[in-house]
């Protein structure tokens, strides 16, 4: 076998289906498969008629049926079988074999990765998407190393091998050049791989993908048994954002618009950019490969899934982009989520979640992955910006320095109690965030939060954040924190008065609002933190065992202290036992919202209460 432009290191073989033992070479390593096993050895397939055997004194490890392994031929016997022994390669050439022995199409395959501009190259990877334009029909190629587009001109507008579709393998062989900036193949031939040809491409540009999609080998930041229960799933979760990013796939975030939701959002962000920047020199990959979205509610609702199904369903009717994947942050989590679920589940859009609000079984079949404390035992005081910065640091460990104060600005902002929150603030402490200022953080977020709407608010939130260089975040935060703290003020001295107490008769006291007549509508607090405000001016009063109950026309929120409820088994309880009022909500077991019909409220809120006057008191809330 003679090839001029044959590689002078490590080569792999491929074996075309066409090649029968004559192709075959002692001493060559070829790409295989196992097909089968026996006492003495497993029998390896180089393709569909060629196969040899890998004796059991030559196995260091097992290998199973239809594993892909790479193995060297150390004999062709005389009766036309095959000695076969494992091989371990590292830093080798690709080289494809055809059945008159050289390598099919003009030589070895260039990774997408490698290609340089001025190059005549041959490449095998797989269509991520098909794009006709007024001119050539354009192809979005992936093979595990990189992403380029391969451009074929038949005439204007005019469609380009049309047997060729999304999910295809092909072999494609052009000059690479440059457009705008980004390397781009210009198709002289296009060959379709079908059959086990294309599977075997597929199957070995899938294996190099995984490959490269593996997150690095961490340990947790700070010392937690909940958190490296967490960690696999984790680890999970950061293979498929990373597997997304290296195949050009569009990732949607979702989050709860609170300083929670913000610091696992912006978490994952800086994450999924930074690899960005490592994967591609597009300028506007930030922007048409990634978009963060806060939401109102702590739930995907259906008015948040709709949109973000219509810009998906736009970006891949006219730039040709593949469907998003999804990560519900802070959210996500409860039965209120299914609907919007199964409208992604419709368009085949997969979902991750990384939450710490109490979960319901329902979503289980509608995710591919749920992060949550709740299912490793913990509960809501680990909070799912701790959970995101861990995810940042499996996306994209470079990234780990600008985000060690984070998770201290998340639980204060969601007021955790856990064990891990000393030492993430201690954490904070060593990057130079003393626990005041990451408590202003934290209220600065909420504060801006609630300005933005329904914007993501990029630079102002990283420059409160600080984790993007900025000489604003010292004069920034002081400022948004005063602006907050005048606002609850105005909020709490208008709806104190209005607050009645009520003595339980297990001994805790029920503090009631009405939110709507007696707090200033549309206005930042809202009526769940103008709540939270007072609940923790009673508890302080008190000394615990507090229940605050801030109430509207058609829903309550719930704050409790030492009483030993759970909201979304009351939401259950209350749907079951009050015909027509349209219960609905959830939250963590002692922070939570109930809705219900206008008509009902009176029934609604006396249930409620007699549920809590029957609740047991806690010594502390875990």
């Amino acid at each position: 076998m003679t090839d001029e432009t044959e590689p002078e290191g490590p080569v792999l073989y491929h074996l075309d289906d066409s090649c029968g033992i004559e192709d075959v070479e002692e001493g060559n390593a070829y790409a295989g498969y196992v097909n089968g096993t026996a006492d003495y050895g497993v029998f390896v397939s180089l393709n569909d008629s060629v196969s040899g055997l890998i004796h059991e004194s030559n196995l260091a490890s097992p290998l199973e049926v239809g594993e892909e392994t790479k193995v060297r031929v150390e004999e062709i016997r005389d009766d036309g079988n095959l000695s076969l022994t494992p091989v371990h390669m590292h830093d080798y050439d690709e080289m494809y074999v055809g059945s008159d022995g050289v390598e099919e199409g003009g030589g070895e395959r260039t990774p997408l990765g490698e290609i340089v501009e001025g190059d005549e190259v041959t490449v095998e990877a797989e269509v991520l998407s098909v794009r006709q334009t007024g001119g050539p029909t354009i192809f979005t190629l992936a093979d595990g190393t990189g992403t380029v587009d391969a451009a074929a001109f038949v005439g204007a507008g005019e469609r380009a091998y049309p047997e060729v579709d999304e999910g295809d393998a092909v072999r494609i062989g052009g000059e690479v050049e440059s457009r705008e900036g980004d390397l781009q193949i210009e198709t002289e031939e296009l060959e379709l791989l079908e059959g086990d040809e294309g599977d075997d491409v597929r199957r070995r540009l899938s294996e190099a993908l995984d490959e490269r999609a593996e997150p690095p080998e961490l340990e947790p930041l700070v010392d937690s048994e909940i958190l490296r229960d967490l960690y696999p799933a984790l680890r999970r979760v950061a293979k498929r954002v990373r597997r997304a990013v290296l195949k050009d796939r569009p990732v949607v975030v979702r989050h709860h618009a609170d300083a929670d939701g913000m610091a696992s959002g912006v978490a994952v962000e800086r994450a999924v950019f930074s690899l960005l920047d490592e994967v591609t020199d597009d300028p506007e990959a930030q922007y048409h490969r990634f978009s963060r979205m806060p939401s109102r509610a702590p739930f995907y609702e259906m008015e948040d899934v709709t949109r973000d199904l219509n810009y998906a369903l736009k970006d891949v009717e006219r730039h040709g982009h593949p469907k998003p994947v999804v990560l519900m942050l802070d959210n996500g989590s409860t039965a209120e989520d299914a609907d919007a679920y199964r409208a992604l589940e419709a368009y085949d859009i997969p979902v991750f979640v990384v939450d710490h609000h109490s979960p319901d079984d329902v979503i289980e079949t509608y995710v591919e992955e749920h992060v949550n404390p709740y299912l490793e035992g913990g509960d809501y005081s680990v909070t799912s910006g701790m959970l995101c910065v861990e995810l940042a640091r499996l996306i994209e460990p470079s990234v780990e320095d600008e985000l060690l104060h984070v998770p201290a600005v998340a639980g204060k902002g969601d007021h955790s109690e856990a064990s891990e929150m000393e030492e993430y603030v201690e954490l904070a402490r060593e990057q130079g965030y003393d626990e005041a200022h990451v408590d202003d953080v934290a209220d600065a977020l909420d504060y801006e939060s609630y300005q933005l709407k329904y914007d993501d608010g990029r630079h102002i939130i990283n420059h409160i954040l600080d984790v993007e260089e900025n000489d604003v975040h010292d004069e920034l935060v002081p400022h948004l924190k005063s602006l907050a703290e005048e606002a609850f003020e105005r909020q709490t001295d208008a709806a104190r008065p209005q607050i009645d107490e009520i003595s339980l008769p297990n001994g805790a006291t029920l503090c009631t609002l009405d939110v709507e007549n007696y707090t200033h509508k549309f206005t930042f607090p809202g009526p769940g933190k103008t709540t939270g405000r007072l609940h923790d001016e009673k508890v302080e009063e008190h000394d615990g065992n507090v229940v605050t109950v801030g109430h509207g026309p058609d829903f309550c929120v719930i704050r409790a202290q030492g009483v030993g409820i759970n909201i979304p088994e009351i939401v259950d309880e209350l749907q079951d036992e009050i015909e027509g009022a349209g219960v609905d909500g959830g939250g963590h077991l002692v922070v939570g919202s109930i809705k219900f019909v206008q008509g009902m409220k009176e029934e609604v809120l006396e249930t409620l209460y007699s549920k809590i006057a029957d609740a047991p008191l806690k010594e502390q809330d875990n």
